[in-house]
């Protein structure tokens, strides 16, 4: 039976790599691509002039189907969903924002719209807006969470039931057996983003990379509460941000902690003192900086054998 995320996007395996500020420009998206998978330009982290370049040139490195990813609470929201047009982009992952603003417009435009979400509401909202699959992101993932902390083995069955469009999975997924554990709660493919993070075409700093692989178990934390929820791994300003939360901090005061570019501080230019460094639970399963090629296949190959592996269980 043919997979539908690989109808939808026609691609080879149901294996996304999700759009990731400061991580996914045109090389990591290109590669996924190639590789079978669907790469996807992290638009977050882009002014206008420098997502087109990036979508100019992931045209060049690839003719396989790649998207944009674009958080729809951007300030230059307008300018970007003109150049999405202009530059012809087919796939389009919308988040951060009501899906029912753009995806008719979108749509309209002949392309394909998947929208992100992290509880069932808003998977209704996404799906009577009309897009054409949502991504589900469970409690595990890195950068900005769901309010509701809901984990992904509890989220995709609720979603799957919830809706009669595509699910994909994200949050906590970075090896085959997570796939299939995906795939046996209903979801129909899977987004991946701190394993892809850690790929050799990923954009993302050297240093940043070499903290990913060398975390452990527990180096994760949901921070920012009361501002818009975050996964970061600890180092001094998440101990701070601890701290200021600790002691009854208000949003402006976090804000202020917050300040501009702390993301990029961290995560491009290599801070790991003073940057806010986004990544998933699963990066302490991670243990190698390699090709996304490499990534993806040593996920499908581990996929098919624990699939054959669980097949021939006996009760």
């Amino acid at each position: 039976m043919a997979n539908v995320i690989n109808s939808l996007f026609s691609i080879k395996y149901p294996i996304i790599q999700a759009g990731m500020i400061w991580c996914s420009g045109w090389r990591l998206a290109a590669a996924v691509s190639n590789a079978g998978g669907l790469g996807i330009i992290g638009a977050g982290s882009m002014y206008p002039d420098v997502l087109r370049e990036h979508i100019q040139k992931c045209k060049k490195a690839t003719t396989q189907p790649f998207a944009v990813n674009v958080p729809l609470l951007y300030p230059n929201i307008q300018e970007i969903m003109d150049i999405l047009v202009e530059e012809q982009v087919k796939i389009v992952f919308t988040s951060a924002g009501n899906p029912a603003t753009w995806t008719s417009f979108l749509k309209e435009k002949g392309m394909t719209v998947v929208h992100v979400i992290a509880n069932t509401k808003f998977a209704l909202k996404a799906q009577q807006s009309g897009v054409d699959a949502i991504v589900a992101e469970g409690f595990e993932a890195g950068g900005h969470n769901g309010r509701e902390e809901t984990t992904t083995l509890c989220l995709i069955p609720m979603i799957k039931q919830a809706v009669n469009i595509p699910v994909i999975a994200a949050g906590g997924i970075g090896s085959g057996r997570a796939m299939l554990a995906a795939f046996a709660l209903g979801a129909d493919g899977v987004q991946v983003g701190s394993a892809f993070a850690i790929a050799e075409e990923s954009s993302a700093h050297a240093n940043f990379k070499k903290k990913i692989i060398s975390s452990i178990e527990g180096d994760t934390k949901l921070r920012l509460k009361k501002l818009v929820p975050v996964r970061l791994l600890q180092n001094e300003f998440s101990d701070a941000v601890a701290q200021a939360e600790a002691n009854g901090a208000g949003t402006a005061e976090l804000a202020e902690l917050l300040g501009r570019a702390r993301a990029k501080l961290g995560m491009f230019e290599g801070n790991m003192d003073e940057g806010e460094l986004e990544i998933g639970q699963v990066s302490a399963m991670l243990s190698e900086i390699k090709p996304a090629a490499d990534i993806l296949n040593e996920i499908w190959e581990e996929f098919l054998a624990e699939k054959e592996r669980v097949s021939g269980l006996e009760f």
